[in-house]
């Protein structure tokens, strides 16, 4: 938790922080290994959506990737995700006739993507891999969406499903486990007052 709660004056009562990370292993089947990640209102236990959300989820990736290089993609709505990137100034390459790909965008252009495309689900690769093409994933991102991460994240540090609509992330890794994404998380959140949690 990154703040115990202070009591509201007069109350007596515990005041907890407005917004919760919950992080928590989940049972995929097989042998994939994958963390959940939900962004709630502490209180209404809603997920986490907007302005806020695209704040906090930009500032959680570039910590979850440290120092190592990652790529946004995208494999629907290819068009509006073009003019949304030649708007802002945001470097993307074409790799297949339905998946564009965002190479390393800064925190404010993550805020953005967050923000503008919060209705659809995208992903986040993070890894060596992600400093060049990777033709098989990126043609298989185009043909089957994110369902091709199932074959490829092993390859990589995490292989991300963004849901910022529904305030969820899945995390296929093998390497991070909800004790080492809460670390590399905690001090990226400090400033937005968030309990983070395990609930299993």
């Amino acid at each position: 938790m990154n703040t115990s709660g202070v009591a509201a004056p007069g109350s007596g009562a515990l005041e907890l922080p407005p917004f919760s990370l919950d992080v928590q292993g989940l049972d995929l089947g097989g042998d994939v290994k994958a963390v959940g990640l939900e962004l709630l209102e502490t209180e209404e236990r809603e997920p986490v959506r907007g302005k806020h959300a695209a704040e906090i989820w930009s500032a959680v990736f570039p910590a979850l990737a440290g120092s190592e290089p990652y790529v946004v993609d995208f494999f629907s709505h290819i068009e509006r995700v073009k003019e949304f990137c030649k708007l802002h100034e945001i470097t993307l390459r074409e790799v297949a006739e339905r998946c564009v790909v965002l190479p390393q965008p800064n925190e404010e252009h993550l805020r953005q993507i967050f923000e503008r495309f919060e209705g659809e689900t995208f992903g986040i690769r993070v890894g060596t891999l992600a400093q060049s093409a990777d033709a098989p994933l990126e043609g298989d991102l185009s043909r089957r969406g994110l369902d091709a991460y199932q074959q490829a994240y092993n390859r990589y540090t995490f292989c991300a499903i963004c849901e910022p609509e529904d305030g969820w992330v899945t995390l296929l890794s093998e390497s991070l486990w909800p004790s080492e994404i809460i670390r590399r998380v905690r001090p990226a959140v400090q400033p937005f007052d968030i309990h983070i949690a395990r609930p299993n």
